[in-house]
């Protein structure tokens, strides 16, 4: 990991994201897009697939994945969707109903070059269950590579550690800062950081020293 870039918490990153809305007025729905925008860039060009499987949990997690499948399929590759369920929170569903307006595919899971995995992110709480389990064993079972979407599913942000099971990636895209857990975690696979636009002040409250200058080059960071 880079050494000037600092780590952060589950609970550093829950401030974040509070700070960024109730603070700043960054709405979610904006730091999703830039999230799932990032996350289809990096597929597309690092493994330029024909066809492409997002795993979306119900989430913020989920929705970042159901952006992507949209800039995925604008970019003309075919996508298709499975979520864990029909209870998505009010932004992800809106993400969803877009992506039924255009017409891109909503069922059961298929092969395709490359999966997604947005099914869990860094707010876990205990062993996977029920569907988003199910999700993450068929993730596994694929012999083409896997990208999760902030974290791992499964994967413990603070310790590394998985409960029960969790998705194994080839690569994962981290947002906004790297957590203390998924370093060096062998489920992590490639470990990249993204940016959602966070300003420098939000880190400074948290007295987390950011370098003002991470994305400066580009929107994704090696770590």
């Amino acid at each position: 990991m880079r050494a000037d870039i600092p780590a952060v918490t589950r609970d550093q990153m829950r401030e974040v994201d509070r700070m960024m809305i109730e603070d700043l007025g960054i709405e979610l729905i904006q730091m999703m897009e830039n999230a799932g925008r990032n996350l289809a860039r990096l597929v597309l060009d690092r493994f330029q697939p024909a066809t492409v499987l997002v795993l979306a949990g119900s989430g913020g997690n989920g929705g970042g994945g159901l952006v992507a499948a949209r800039h995925l399929s604008n970019w003309g590759v075919s996508v298709s969707v499975v979520t864990t369920g029909t209870s998505l929170a009010p932004v992800p569903a809106h993400q969803a109903e877009i992506l039924q307006r255009m017409g891109v595919n909503f069922g059961e899971p298929a092969p395709a070059d490359v999966v997604i995995d947005a099914i869990v992110g860094y707010s876990l709480d205990g062993a996977p269950r029920g569907r988003a389990a199910q999700l993450i064993d068929y993730a596994n079972q694929q012999s083409s590579p896997v990208v999760s979407l902030d974290v791992p599913s499964g994967v413990d942000v603070d310790t590394g550690e998985t409960i029960d099971r969790a998705v194994r990636a080839a690569v994962t895209l981290t947002l906004a800062a790297p957590k203390v857990g998924l370093v060096g975690a062998v489920a992590v696979g490639e470990h990249l950081l993204a940016d959602i636009s966070v300003p420098p002040q939000v880190y400074d409250r948290l007295g987390l020293a950011m370098p003002v200058d991470t994305f400066a080059a580009g929107s994704l960071v090696s770590l």
